[in-house]
C-alpha cells in the first residue's frame, strides 16, 4: 500500500452529516450563512485572535490582504522569502508589486532578519515572511525592523495553524497573518483560508474585496471579486476543529519516532523543535548532506518512491529559480538555494502507523 507525504484529516462521516443538516434544511449554501458565521467565531476562539475574515482559500486570502492593507502602488517592493510555496510570491505579483527575495536561516528555514535591512529601499512597502513548516519567524526582530522603516508586515502562516510563540498564537504578530485550511494542512475545511488582523478598519475592506464590492443591499462601492467560503466547507472546518488537538498529538508521535530513528545519523539534519514554540508538527523535513550520509536527496527520494512511499522535495526549486521568476528577480539567496537542493519532507499525518515510520527510516538508512 502506498504511503503519501500527507493524508487529509477527516472527521467521522456521521459527524459531518449532522453538521450539514441545517444547511439542507435552510438551503443557505453560501453567502456567509449561519454555519459560516459559527465557523468564523470558533476559529477566532481557537486561534485566540481579535479579528478574522474567511476566504475560499489561503491564496485569495493573502492576495486580498495585500490589497486591503493599501500596499498596491506603482513600483512598490515587498521583501519576502524564496523558500515558500509559489502562492506567496504570486499573491505579491498579482497585486502589481515587486518581490524582493531575502535569504533564509539555515537552521529553521525562515527569513533571515539580519539580511532584511540591506534590501529596504524607498520603494519598499511591506515584508511578507513565512512560518515555514510551522517554524516561527523571528517575529521580534522583524517587528523592530518594520517599525523602524514604517513597513507593514503580513505573515504567511499557512503552515502554522495552532502554533504559539511564548504562549501567543502566531496570528497575533504583524499587521495581518494568513492561514490556509487546504486539505493537506494540519487543519482543513477541504479548501479555505483566513486573514487575522488587529485593526478593525480592514474588516469592511476585506469583505468588499471578497464579495464583489457589494455594500448593503443596493450598491457596490468598489471593485471586488468572489472569494467567499461556502457553508459546506465551513461545516467540515467545524468538525475538524473539534479533533485538531488530537490530530496534532498524533503527528507529534510520528515526529518523535523520526527523531529517534534519524536524529543521530551523520549527514541528516532533522526537524528540531524551536524554543518557546508550541508546535503543530505540520511537516518533517530532513536536510540530506551527501558527503556525510553517502546518498543524496534525490537518490533517497527515488528509493522511497520505488517502494511506494512518496516524500516531497518541498520546496524545490526555490521560488526565485522557477521559470516565471528566474532572471526576472535575480536576488542571490545562497542558503535558500542550498536548502532547496537538499531538503526532503517525509510522510507525516495522524494516521501514519509508527511501524510505517520505521519502514521509511529503514529504507533511508539502508
Amino acid at each position: 500500500m502506498s504511503i503519501m507525504v500527507t493524508k487529509s484529516s477527516m472527521p467521522p462521516l456521521e459527524e459531518y452529516v449532522e453538521e450539514i443538516k441545517p444547511i439542507f434544511e435552510s438551503c443557505w449554501l453560501t453567502n456567509m450563512g449561519p454555519v459560516y458565521k459559527k465557523f468564523q467565531h470558533q476559529l477566532k476562539e481557537y486561534l485566540e485572535v481579535p479579528e478574522m475574515s474567511l476566504f475560499v482559500n489561503g491564496h485569495m486570502a493573502l492576495e486580498m490582504a495585500i490589497h486591503a492593507l493599501g500596499l498596491r502602488r506603482e513600483g512598490g517592493e515587498v521583501i519576502t522569502t524564496p523558500f515558500t510555496f509559489v502562492s506567496t510570491t504570486h499573491a505579491i505579483v498579482r497585486n502589481d508589486l515587486v518581490p524582493v527575495f531575502c535569504d533564509i536561516k539555515p537552521d529553521d528555514y525562515t527569513m533571515d532578519p539580519e539580511k532584511i535591512e540591506a534590501l529596504i529601499t524607498d520603494k519598499t512597502v511591506a515584508i511578507i515572511p513565512v512560518h515555514v513548516y510551522g517554524n516561527v519567524c523571528d517575529v521580534e526582530a522583524i517587528e523592530t525592523i518594520a517599525k523602524k522603516h514604517d513597513l507593514k508586515v503580513i505573515y504567511d502562516a499557512a503552515h502554522a495553524f495552532g502554533v504559539k510563540y511564548k504562549g501567543t498564537g502566531v496570528g497575533n504578530f504583524g499587521d495581518a497573518a494568513m492561514f490556509s485550511f487546504h486539505a493537506t494542512k494540519v487543519f482543513n475545511s477541504v479548501e479555505g483560508g483566513g486573514i487575522v488582523y488587529h485593526d478593525r478598519q480592514y474588516r469592511n475592506r476585506l469583505h468588499d474585496l471578497k464579495n464583489f464590492g457589494i455594500h448593503g443591499k443596493e450598491d457596490a462601492i468598489g471593485v471586488g471579486g468572489n472569494a467567499k467560503l461556502d457553508d459546506f466547507r465551513a461545516a467540515m472546518g467545524i468538525c475538524n476543529l473539534r479533533h485538531v488537538d488530537s490530530y496534532i498529538e498524533a503527528r507529534r508521535r510520528v515526529f518523535d519516532r523520526y527523531n529517534e530513528r534519524l536524529g543521530d545519523e551523520p549527514g541528516i539534519r532533522f526537524g528540531k523543535r524551536q524554543e518557546n514554540v508550541t508546535a503543530n508538527y505540520a511537516y518533517y523535513p530532513v536536510y540530506i548532506d551527501e558527503e556525510l550520509f553517502g546518498k543524496n536527496r534525490d537518490l533517497v527520494y527515488d528509493e522511497l518512491a520505488d517502494r511506494g512511499i512518496f516524500a516531497r522535495k518541498y520546496f524545490y526549486p526555490a521560488v526565485n529559480e522557477l521559470s516565471c521568476y528566474k532572471g526576472v528577480y535575480p536576488q542571490k539567496t545562497p542558503v535558500a538555494h542550498d536548502v532547496s537542493a537538499h531538503i526532503l519532507t517525509l510522510p507525516i499525518y495522524e494516521k501514519l502507523a509508527l511501524e510505517d515510520v520505521d519502514r521509511i527510516c529503514d529504507i533511508i538508512l539502508g
